[in-house]
């Protein structure tokens, strides 16, 4: 009965996407220094969340009906006037303001967790 609720389900997808998208940062700043390299991103997660149609199937564990675990599409910035003479468009400071909202992306599902937990707890008399 408790084995899939919605509400665990949705903030484990949003602890995977805040992983997915801390990896696209850490990938963006190791690059910095490379010539020609694009910086990428992926949608956020209201994005991802808001495309699922209600009557569409939806995946109910990883790798479900798509065959693979990586459900984020990444996408190359386009940094308007920011290129470099190299040809790389990597900003540090845009990296590091995209990771400070990566972990508070990743604390917000694990604060919907905890307290969905609560309340899971609390109803069935265990605190």
């Amino acid at each position: 009965m408790f084995k899939n609720l919605e509400i665990f389900q949705m903030a484990g997808a949003m602890a995977r996407h805040a992983e997915t998208r801390q990896a696209m940062v850490a990938q963006n700043v190791a690059n910095a220094d490379t010539p020609g390299y694009k910086a990428r991103d992926i949608a956020s997660f209201a994005e991802t969340y808001r495309t699922q149609d209600a009557s569409s199937m939806r995946a109910t564990r990883a790798g479900h009906l798509t065959g693979s675990t990586q459900s984020y599409d990444t996408r190359i910035i386009a940094g308007a006037g920011s290129e470099s003479p190299n040809g790389n468009n990597v900003s540090l400071e845009t990296e590091m303001v995209k990771a400070a909202s990566v972990r508070q992306e990743h604390d917000q599902a694990l604060a919907i967790y905890q307290a969905s937990l609560g309340i899971l707890r609390s109803s069935l008399g265990r605190r």
